[in-house]
């Protein structure tokens, strides 16, 4: 059970108790609502919508009594809406309103209940001049400058000769005939990819955008041109249009503006990647000019025949200075020079070692006569003696030999003695020591 407001009279409500579904989503098949309360639910919610100021263009105007009935289209999309006003709102205005005026409205959607009619009620209605106009688009350029979409930094360069030109223009008009003519009257063998869109009117934004992303994405596109002829500034709003705008910023390809004369400058233009004065200009600064390239190439033949011939001159010059040197001029030199090098060393060397060799033979002969000095045959030359015992030597028993005498104890007297002089050996016998001796003879001892 809910209560319910339901109609007792014309423009009165009274509540009571129901049992109807609360909610839309509560209805079925079994337990609908009254269409008169689905009206009222509509209507309540259709009355707390807000007014709200929108911007169209008048396609249709009927005057009827105190009601005008008007028709609005909006300036971008194939979407138009009818709207009722007071003919008192339309007198307010300085100019008569008329077809295809630009303007902007403040609309308040209104529900009639008995008839389920939606009517859109404008109370207020205000059209756009130029200067509105040229000063909302001043107020986006710098909107859309702040947010960078302007600077040169994000410009992307064109290539310097396009394959294909990917071309967005109005069907058959007189800006693609100027673009191809004179691109081929440049380049002949330029190719063109078109795109042939409304350039003006409420269409144009959509189609021009869909152009551009469909050439955008084509690989074999080098560069794209929008163009256009001149025309009045409600012609070129399109190219004024911040979705087209963010488009073009968007695109990966190179993007060239070429709207109207050297006086209109579009948004279009301070996004674009290179702005065209007019559709002629673009074709020029696109294609190069083949006369011009084949003049460059010319040009560049000659400096690269004169480049090679000052390289060769150049390295004539040096192998001519390189020959003249010494060492290539006579290469034996330095064998020569190497040569007379190690003969003299040799010659050193063996000066060194001859004169080493002598040093020690010198050495050697002093040493010799040191060892032949001190030999014992020396020492008997000189008038020594070597006494010896004869037969057995003292203090060895059954030894063999002589012994040489070395204390007087040695030689006892009457030992049979062996005397060794230098020229050969005799023999004698001991007497005894001098004193022994001289005690038996009574001579003295010295």
């Amino acid at each position: 059970m809910s209560e319910q407001a339901l109609p007792s009279a014309p423009g009165q409500q009274l509540t009571a108790p129901t049992t109807l579904p609360a909610t839309a989503a509560e209805t079925s098949p079994d337990n609908p609502w009254p269409l008169q309360l689905l009206s009222q639910k509509l209507k309540a919610h259709i009355d707390r919508t807000p007014s709200a100021w929108v911007e169209g263009q008048v396609i249709e105007l009927n005057r009827r009594g105190s009601n005008a009935y008007l028709t609005l289209r909006d300036v971008d999309a194939e979407v138009s809406l009818p709207a009722s006003v007071w003919t008192k709102v339309l007198e307010r205005q300085n100019l008569p309103l008329e077809r295809g005026s630009r303007v902007v409205a403040l609309l308040k959607p209104e529900f009639w209940l008995k008839t389920g009619r939606l009517n859109m009620l404008v109370r207020d209605i205000r059209p756009v001049g130029l200067g509105d106009l040229l000063a909302r688009i001043e107020r986006l350029r710098q909107a859309l400058s702040a947010e960078g979409l302007f600077a040169d930094s994000r410009k992307k360069p064109l290539p310097l000769l396009p394959h294909r030109i990917g071309l967005i223009t109005g069907r058959d008009s007189d800006a693609k005939k100027d673009i191809q003519r004179n691109a081929a009257l440049r380049w002949p063998a330029v190719e063109f990819e078109i795109r042939e869109v409304a350039v003006q009117g409420n269409t144009a934004v959509a189609q021009v955008v869909r152009a551009l992303r469909d050439l955008d994405a084509a690989p074999e596109v080098d560069v794209i041109v929008i163009a256009r002829g001149g025309g009045a500034l409600e012609d070129l709003l399109p190219f004024n249009s911040e979705e087209l705008i963010r488009a073009v910023a968007a695109a990966v390809t190179p993007v060239v503006s070429a709207i109207g004369h050297e006086a209109d400058r579009p948004l279009l233009d301070d996004v674009a990647d290179l702005r065209a004065s007019t559709p002629t200009d673009a074709a020029k600064r696109i294609v190069p000019e083949v006369s011009e390239e084949l003049a460059g190439v010319r040009q560049a033949r000659v400096q690269l025949r004169r480049c090679m011939e000052r390289l060769v001159d150049r390295e004539s010059d040096r192998l001519a200075s390189l020959h003249s040197r010494p060492v290539l001029a006579a290469p034996e030199g330095l064998v020569t020079v190497r040569a007379e090098e190690i003969e003299r060393l040799l010659r050193r060397s063996s000066a060194a070692v001859s004169s080493t060799v002598v040093r020690a033979a010198d050495q050697l002969e002093h040493l010799k006569a040191q060892v032949r000095a001190l030999s014992p045959q020396k020492t008997l030359d000189r008038g020594y003696a070597v006494v010896e015992l004869a037969g057995k030597r003292a203090g060895q028993s059954g030894t063999s030999g002589h012994a040489v005498v070395r204390r007087p104890a040695e030689a006892p007297a009457g030992a049979p003695l062996s005397i060794r002089v230098a020229e050969g050996r005799f023999g004698a016998t001991s007497t005894g020591t001098l004193e022994q001796h001289a005690t038996e003879t009574g001579e003295p001892n010295d």
